[in-house]
């Protein structure tokens, strides 16, 4: 599969599912691993996806992100 086919294929997940997959690739690069890490990093994803669903944070584009940080 090609770098282009698998982001293509990850904007059709869901919120939750792109964390969780970004948690798994973040993962995969670690040789060693922390006992707990697992579970904290799927919490910080749900506390994450609970604030943009009540509306606490909103979501904001790479575009967007890109725009604050060039100033």
């Amino acid at each position: 599969m090609s770098i282009q086919k698998a982001v293509e294929d990850t904007k059709k997940l869901n919120s939750r599912e792109r964390a969780l997959l970004a948690h798994c690739l973040i993962s995969s690069l670690e040789t060693e691993q922390d006992e707990g890490v697992d579970d904290a990093w799927f919490q910080l994803a749900e506390k994450r996806i609970k604030e943009l669903r009540s509306g606490a944070v909103t979501a904001m584009t790479w575009q967007e992100i890109k725009q604050q940080v060039k100033g």
